[in-house]
């Protein structure tokens, strides 16, 4: 395993962690026995750095389990994250955190996160509650080792945030769709010049730069693949650590075939190996990537569960793959996200734009509005008086 330097703390990281947000099972009710698994493997080949969050539903009790029955407790880093919105009252923070370390069966967290932040607005407000005194307290007891964020903001807001605390670290979205989205290129750069150690989440921008690229995209990596590059997956994540200020990179990894084929590209994938050839192959992806993405949503499952029961994610997946792959491609995986063929359908038309869903999303999506464009793409005319039809009937 490839490890880099926590510049803050000397800390040895593994430069691939374990994202645990995405182990198996339905939601809230992660797969104990495939997550433990997934996580001892993870251990085995040399990751050390799991990250869980409050908000994940069930994952941080697993996490914790997991450890314990493992016995590998003092072997890995675990973070995990401060829903700062829950944060309403100065006591919040302590009643929160001390259900964290009960759910994780721990006495401390290694790296502790302000979850999901969106502006430098939410920290001051953070901060007007008393957060840094709280910080200071939770260091000096041993109970917090690093203080971060995790961002997804606008580039302009970002600089600003790093600057009102002093952070031992941070969290961005980073892939090579997104060097000008959110924190970006220049964000990282200017993480990395204050000394802060830079963590990647969405490097694979939840699985669409693996195994969802528009064929065209595809058929350039597959023609320009090595035994070092063979799958678009390594190729993702070999831009990310081609970046010397990536102290690390999270894969949610939901197999143990999965944590062996990260291993093996993380091995290898140092500081400046990608030649300038591959990165002009990596550009031309990128360009095909551009003509056929519509919503930039990472499946990352923070708007749900809708109201409605709208799958959310699985229309807008079908969306994108309608464009990437064809229309036929997408109705159908729209009809199987929208149980189309259940008694009980549930329809894009059936928002009623109450907006909770755009509340909760990190990427800043007009769900609502984009939920209309699903529709229109897939319900249009006499296609969708027969869905709603159904609908009723059910």
């Amino acid at each position: 395993m490839q490890y880099r330097t926590n510049p803050r703390n000397g800390d040895e990281i593994s430069a691939l962690g374990l994202g645990c947000m995405r182990f198996p099972g339905p939601p809230g009710r992660p797969d104990a026995r495939q997550a433990r698994s997934i996580i001892a493997r993870a251990v085995e080949r040399g990751i050390n750095y799991l990250d869980t969050a409050y908000l994940y539903p069930g994952n941080e009790a697993c996490v914790g389990a997991a450890l314990e029955e493992l016995g590998c407790r003092d072997r890995v880093l675990v973070a995990t994250k401060l829903p700062h919105a829950s944060c309403r009252r100065p006591e919040d923070p302590d009643r929160i955190f001390g259900e964290q370390l009960r759910r994780l069966r721990t006495d401390y967290v290694d790296y502790y996160l302000m979850h999901n932040v969106t502006s430098p607005a939410q920290w001051e407000r953070l901060r007007d509650l008393g957060i840094e005194d709280w910080f200071v307290r939770q260091r000096a007891a041993g109970r917090i080792r690093q203080v971060g964020f995790s961002y997804h903001g606008s580039a302009d807001d970002f600089p600003v945030l790093l600057d009102a605390y002093d952070w031992d670290f941070c969290q961005i979205q980073y892939n090579y769709t997104g060097e000008r989205y959110q924190a970006g290129t220049a964000g990282l750069l200017a993480a990395h010049v204050r000394g802060m150690a830079v963590f990647v989440m969405e490097p694979l921008l939840g699985g669409r730069l693996a195994d969802k690229l528009p064929r065209r995209a595809r058929r350039i990596l597959d023609d320009a693949a090595t035994s070092e590059l063979p799958t678009p997956a390594a190729w993702g994540l070999s831009w990310v650590w081609d970046h010397p200020e990536v102290t690390m990179l999270l894969s949610g990894m939901s197999s143990t075939g999965q944590v062996d084929e990260n291993v093996a590209v993380a091995e290898r994938a140092l500081p400046g190996t990608l030649a300038p050839g591959q990165h002009e192959t990596i550009a031309r992806v990128v360009a095909e990537f551009e003509r056929t993405n519509r919503v930039g949503c990472t499946a990352c499952g923070y708007c749900m569960p809708c109201p409605q029961g709208i799958n959310i994610p699985g229309c807008f997946s079908a969306y994108n793959a309608s464009y990437a792959h064809g229309w036929l491609t997408g109705i159908s995986q729209y009809f199987t996200a929208s149980a189309v063929r259940t008694d009980h359908p549930k329809l894009v038309s059936n928002c009623v734009r109450c907006g909770a869903c755009a509340r909760r999303c990190p990427q800043g999506i007009d769900i609502p509005a984009r939920l209309e464009d699903v529709g229109r793409r897939f319900q249009p005319g006499p296609v969708g008086w027969a869905l709603r039809a159904h609908s009723r009937r059910a």
